[in-house]
């Protein structure tokens, strides 16, 4: 039996909450409820990383120095271990993370922290073919101060697959979330993408759905066969700057793009 998808919410304060998967709402970005915006004033600040599953030292620093900054934090491999929680639910309103699966003590999936609670918010998995390890995906929702909601995309994409025919399926929700939201949107993680068909299969979905890529001016992000494997993309937005953080706390480099609210 195929297990349910679902995501938890942590909140400081409170008993984490299982919040089940659902299918796309319609009109969804327009008749959401409001809530708090997701930052003030000044750009709003995304940090993008596969965290490794907290095995090396220094993982709790790199987050203190940037991730507290930053008004969203889009982890990858992001076990819930209690200082990851504690550091979650103490600089943020709240943590939602889908169980990808499960390791001798926590479990391990995508994890999106966010300044302000989401208005919605969509768990997805999609099951390797070759070693049987599901990879998740989350959708969230949140206001932001221009009036407008911003869809946001925490991606772990599978990596062992032959052909692109999974990795393909594992966008097509994903897609239909992004085409039923009319404001703007941020796609981001790791997108395991390092053959030219993923790439290809990545940049086209991309274009289908009118994202735009981060580029990277000092590009130091970790690759695979000489393929970057972390992505951001957007809509709706200006990209306000960019940068790859180097560290030996994981075997990914986190990235912090700062947007703003233009509609380029």
């Amino acid at each position: 039996m195929r297990r349910k998808t679902y995501a938890m919410r942590y909140v400081a304060g409170q008993p984490a909450e299982r919040i089940m998967a659902t299918g796309v709402p319609v009109g969804i970005g327009q008749a959401m409820p409001s809530g708090a915006p997701l930052n003030g004033e000044g750009p709003l600040r995304v940090l993008v990383w596969n965290i490794f599953k907290q095995q090396r030292a220094e993982w709790l620093s790199v987050l203190r120095d940037f991730g507290k900054e930053a008004h969203l934090v889009l982890l990858q491999e992001a076990q819930t271990t209690p200082e990851l929680i504690r550091f979650a639910t103490t600089n943020y309103l709240a943590a939602d993370q889908v169980p990808a699966f499960v390791l001798p003590q926590h479990p391990s999936g995508v994890m999106t922290l966010a300044s302000a609670h989401p208005v919605y918010c969509c768990p997805l998995r999609e099951r390797e073919p070759i070693l049987r390890l599901a990879k998740s995906a989350l959708v969230t929702v949140y206001p932001i101060p221009d009036g407008r909601l911003l869809m946001v995309v925490n991606i772990h994409a599978v990596n062992f697959s032959l052909g692109v025919d999974v990795y393909s399926k594992q966008l097509g929700p994903i897609g239909e979330q992004i085409a039923a939201h009319s404001g703007p949107v941020i796609m981001a993680g790791d997108f395991n993408a390092w053959s030219r068909p993923r790439m290809n299969a990545l940049y086209r979905f991309s274009r289908e759905m009118s994202l735009r890529e981060v580029r990277f001016k000092d590009d130091r992000r970790r690759r695979t066969f000489g393929r970057p494997l972390d992505f951001v993309f957007y809509r709706g937005l200006t990209v306000h700057d960019a940068s790859v953080l180097v560290t030996r706390a994981s075997d990914h480099n986190p990235l912090l793009v700062e947007f703003t609210p233009g509609r380029r």
